[in-house]
């Protein structure tokens, strides 16, 4: 898949959701002498891909024409700081793509301008290697020819999904874009389970991390259901019921992945 946008993109922000979008999107053919990246303290990663590629990186770019896409991609706390600075680069057509996590419609819109179109977004890091799974909403401003250009974007990375309530993105950050900090947290858990119960500590790791990225390819190409797969490998009075009983149980993993979404719902909208 090539990525072919009506203009320049210009990345603002390129910390860990940023670089990996912008990883993802230069892999899937996004031409780098179409982006612009604006970053004040760059890591060495992304200075080393951009004399790679040859994509622009400044803290200020000087930039030939308005882009056709901005993506916000700064942290929530800076949003407020950094957008005004971004109404330089506005034109008649460009619309703002936010990934800041909190960051409304409402809140980006009274810093841009009434009359600038606004797409609002969640992905998540697995977008790196085209495996990620945004939901977007936009503003009343966003014609169908710019909500496709964001979708273009977007589904260069991975899966996309678009809701017109925008109170809906903060359990979809609590379950999505938080989520790979879970099932890494999950993998960490069971390789130290192993190495408790007498497993050698790399060969628990092995096992952790193959066994989380192997279910997760299972269960991404079959046509069960979670539930339904978990009972194939259930056996009545088996090793796994038994470990089931533990997890199922009360105060269990059901009840700890529930507050836990609760919890992440809670700050997102404490960030809005």
């Amino acid at each position: 898949m090539t990525i072919a946008l009506s203009g320049p993109l210009l990345l603002v922000g390129v910390g860990k959701m940023g670089s990996a979008m912008l990883a993802g999107w230069l892999d899937q053919g996004l031409d780098p002498a179409n982006v612009s990246v604006q970053d004040p303290k760059p890591g060495n990663e992304i200075v080393t891909l951009a004399r790679k590629t040859g994509f622009s990186l400044d803290a200020e770019p000087d930039l030939e024409a308005a882009p056709a896409i901005i993506v916000l991609a700064v942290k929530p706390q800076i949003v407020g700081d950094v957008l005004p600075s971004l109404k330089a680069h506005l034109g008649e057509d460009t619309v703002v793509l936010s990934i800041a996590a909190g960051c409304t419609l409402e809140s980006m819109q009274a810093l841009l301008g009434e009359k600038v179109a606004i797409v609002r977004a969640m992905p998540n890091t697995p977008a790196a290697i085209g495996r990620g799974i945004t939901v977007a909403c936009s503003n009343a401003c966003v014609t169908s020819d710019q909500a496709e250009r964001c979708i273009s974007l977007l589904s260069a990375v991975g899966q996309v999904a678009w809701v017109d309530d925008e109170d809906l993105l903060d359990p979809v950050t609590a379950v999505s874009g938080s989520g790979p900090a879970y099932v890494f947290l999950l993998t960490e858990c069971l390789a130290e389970a192993g190495v408790a119960a007498g497993l050698e500590e790399a060969l628990a790791k092995t096992l952790a991390r193959a066994t989380v990225t192997g279910a997760g390819e299972l269960m991404r190409q079959s046509e069960l259901e979670p539930d339904e797969l978990r009972q194939n490998v259930t056996s009545p009075g088996g090793t796994t019921a038994a470990a089931l009983e533990i997890l199922m149980g009360d105060e269990g993993l059901k009840d700890l992945m529930a507050r836990a979404v609760q919890m992440a719902t809670q700050r997102a909208r404490e960030l809005s």
